[in-house]
């Protein structure tokens, strides 16, 4: 039995239906812009792979309801392999913990209500310039495209199908969900517990939280270690990758690369949803531009690299920059920076102007205090010095 279609034709094909990706969708269907979203997985925000912390910008960018919102937070710590701990807390709402099921789910129904077609457990098995073709509940289709959105998460099978240049690193990550009476407002982070990255545990209401661990080696024996300082009691356990590193080319051949398809998660952090968000803002007007033109060149293209970079890639290049330092960093360097930190002086500024999103402003603002020398001299211990240039 032929189960294959007659070509199927959208203004916009995006494939995934991540944040990003349904960002990516409404954006172009309130836009009129024909839109489809293609996701290999039958239901939405399933398998997470996130662990669930939103600055408020990043919430405010989602454009959804608080129905997904388990916790909000006020504050951090940072606490070291010898129980040095660094508090910080700005006493009031800093950021929100979330259900990633029902926070991508609502997005996506967003998008649906603007317009966009959702076609769930679909991959996309072949693309060409202008044509992808699937496989799924429906059979095999082949649908043609103005411009293609890949928004299909670190392992972008679209990057690899054009043979694209990939993101620098990738992480693995291991998190866990466990009985927790800690503080229910502050998020704690354990550099030592990973030193290629770090070790959390998130608040995430009712008495549980979030722990995990990402790391480039040995990942599953760091997490089990660093899982015994809580309940051996565990409610979820999820796996992830994490790509760190823009990929050299964000665009090409029709196609738009956004969120972690294009390696956008934040090197400081890790989060993804704020970025992801962002670049998707910047594909739907360059993929209405191109359209309303009728041109698809990749000098066309490359406005979404202009737009994104003029927003967001100071950042990213800062926090590309802080995360080679931390490859050579060891508990000694998180204690000094522990003690470095604890002036009142530095906490102010901390709490002041940190910002889970673009944290160069409190970078900065933290050199020119009186901690600034010690941080400087940290600093170009790990080979900082191309970061102090970028920063002044």
């Amino acid at each position: 039995m032929n189960t294959r279609r007659e070509t199927r034709s959208y203004d916009v094909v995006v494939v995934g239906a991540g944040p990003a990706g349904s960002a990516a969708a409404r954006f172009c269907s309130e836009q009129g812009l024909s839109t489809v979203c293609i996701e290999e997985h039958g239901t939405i925000g399933y398998p997470v792979q996130c662990a669930g912390l939103l600055s408020l910008a990043a919430f405010e960018e989602c454009r959804v309801s608080g129905r997904s919102i388990v916790n909000e937070v006020t504050g951090a710590e940072i606490i070291s392999a010898s129980g040095d701990r660094l508090p910080i807390n700005g006493g009031k709402v800093m950021a929100y913990v979330v259900d990633r099921g029902a926070l991508d789910r609502e997005m996506a129904e967003k998008a649906a209500s603007s317009g966009a077609e959702y076609w769930l457990k679909t991959r996309v098995t072949g693309v060409t310039t202008s044509t992808v073709r699937t496989c799924g509940t429906d059979g095999q289709q082949e649908v043609s495209f103005k411009i293609l959105i890949a928004a299909d998460g670190p392992r972008s099978s679209i990057a690899r199908m054009r043979g694209i240049k990939r993101s620098a690193y990738y992480l693995a990550g291991i998190q866990a969900e466990v009985p927790d009476t800690s503080n229910p407002r502050i998020v704690s982070i354990y550099p030592d517990a990973s030193p290629e990255f770090f070790a959390w545990r998130i608040p995430a209401g009712n008495n549980r939280a979030r722990i995990g661990l990402a790391g480039m080696t040995g990942v599953g024996k760091k997490f089990s270690e660093f899982s015994r300082l809580f309940s051996d009691s565990r409610i979820e356990l999820v796996y992830g990758t994490l790509p760190i590193g823009v990929m050299p080319r964000t665009y090409g051949s029709r196609t738009l690369y956004i969120g972690d398809a294009g390696g956008f998660p934040k090197p400081t952090s890790g989060g993804g949803v704020y970025t992801g968000i962002r670049t998707a803002k910047h594909a739907a007007t360059v993929t209405a531009e191109c359209i309303r033109q009728g041109s698809y060149l990749d000098t066309d293209l490359s406005r979404y690299e202009t737009l994104w970079k003029k927003d967001i890639g100071k950042e990213l290049a800062t926090g590309m920059m802080v995360f080679r330092m931390r490859q050579g960093w060891g508990p000694e360097d998180t204690r000094r920076l522990i003690t470095t930190l604890s002036d009142p002086a530095a906490i102010s500024l901390i709490e002041k102007y940190g910002d889970m999103d673009r944290p160069s402003r409190v970078i900065r603002e933290l050199l020119k205090s009186p901690a600034g020398l010690s941080l400087l001299r940290m600093a170009i211990s790990h080979g900082g010095r191309a970061m102090l240039r970028h920063l002044v």
